[in-house]
């Protein structure tokens, strides 16, 4: 029943976070996706979304280049496929800034960074929230002027500066 998936989500929860004392971070990962897909399960999307990034979080810790991006995949399918808890793709957006850094410090694939950098703003925007967009535009036009992709660094920059506050 119910109840022994909620107990066997708290057991893992428990083992994720003692993992991460010990700093066992593939075996911490391993536990906080196995919550979440119990989650899931119970039909507890929040729970269940909040485990995917610590599973995440805790992957990129153990290997940057091989599990964690999975999880965050996972992760971010699941957030714009059912559409997160009440719609809302704000969080989805954060985690593709999460995966977007890990292209460009971790694995140094700009132009990876790139599609997530708008894809987040293409949420943000979506949720109205201009600034947040806004951020992450100003970072897709930045590393266009580096990759010397001017006129897409200018139209990006034509698009922001409107909805900017005068300094």
């Amino acid at each position: 029943g119910s109840s022994r998936l909620e107990e066997a989500c708290e057991c893992y929860a428990r083992a994720a976070n003692a993992f991460k004392m010990a700093k066992k971070w593939s075996q911490a990962g391993a536990a906080f996706s196995r919550a979440a897909q119990l989650q899931l399960q119970l039909q507890s999307k929040h729970d269940a979304a909040t485990n995917f990034v610590d599973a995440g979080n805790a992957f990129k810790k153990a290997d940057p280049q091989g599990e964690e991006l999975r999880e965050f995949r996972e992760f971010r399918e699941f957030w714009e496929f059912r559409g997160g808890p009440g719609g809302r793709f704000t969080i989805a957006a954060k985690h593709h800034i999460s995966i977007a850094e890990i292209y460009e410090s971790d694995l140094l694939d700009i132009e990876k960074a790139v599609a997530h950098y708008e894809q987040a703003a293409d949420y943000y925007r979506g949720e109205e929230s201009t600034s947040s967009a806004n951020k992450c535009l100003l970072k897709v036009a930045a590393f266009a002027a580096q990759l010397e992709q001017f006129p897409r660094a200018i139209d990006i920059y034509e698009q922001v500066g409107p909805s900017s506050p005068p300094s």
